[in-house]
């Protein structure tokens, strides 16, 4: 039977490693798939990895229809065997729900990448709906970590090396951005509480830990 399977994870953790290999494998046995994506790191209408590897992918636009896009390919007689859905968290409720239509009336599995929670811990519209209707979540098992060592659990937004708490839930970053731009960190959920970067890390004199005398 067809599905909708959720790959999720913080970022750094695999995930358009993994939607890259499932498009090889899957193209390598004759099969064609539709690649959706948006606000890849690599630029429109591209699904990237870190590793280096780059396909191309379609952009999905605001208010785009995605299952209408593939009744409307397969009608002009194109193919579509599966689909893959990266950076799912862009994506609006509406359109996970397209999706999920895709799979119950046009049988074809759907996998879509996405990390769940913002930079504020708060769970991305397109991820709570997904983790709503998939029929399977897969929590990515190859762990990022913390500047620490410890898993990394939350996704954090620096400006500056500074952890930042407020601003709009989607600015396209990278954890490869300099220091001085929007960037992206992964951090365990101890020092994401303490707002601790691994620029600020380093620039503070760590003192052994000590009982919190605050609440938060």
């Amino acid at each position: 039977m067809p599905e909708l399977v959720f790959f999720s994870g913080t970022m750094d953790c695999g995930k358009s490693t993994l939607a890259l290999q499932i498009e090889h494998n899957r193209s390598a046995r004759g099969l064609q798939g539709v690649i959706f994506t948006r606000n890849d790191r690599a630029g429109e209408g591209k699904l990237s990895s870190r590793l280096g590897l780059v396909t191309d992918a379609v952009e999905v636009a605001d208010g785009q229809d995605l299952y209408a896009y593939l009744v409307d390919r397969l009608s002009q007689g194109g193919r579509a065997d599966y689909v893959i859905a990266d950076e799912a968290q862009f994506l609006v409720p509406e359109q996970i729900d397209q999706l999920a239509r895709v799979v119950d009336d046009l049988g074809l599995d759907v996998y879509a990448f996405g990390i769940t929670t913002d930079f504020r811990t708060k769970l991305f519209p397109g991820s709570q709906r997904l983790v709503e209707l998939a029929d399977r979540i897969e929590v990515l098992q190859v762990e990022a970590l913390c500047w620490c060592g410890a898993r990394a659990t939350h996704n954090a937004r620096t400006v500056g090396g500074a952890m930042v708490v407020e601003g709009a839930q989607v600015v396209v970053g990278d954890v490869n951005q300099s220091a001085d731009e929007v960037g992206y960190e992964v951090l365990c959920r101890r020092h994401h509480r303490r707002r601790m970067t691994a620029a600020t890390a380093r620039a503070a004199a760590l003192s052994p830990d000590v009982l919190p005398v605050s609440s938060t």
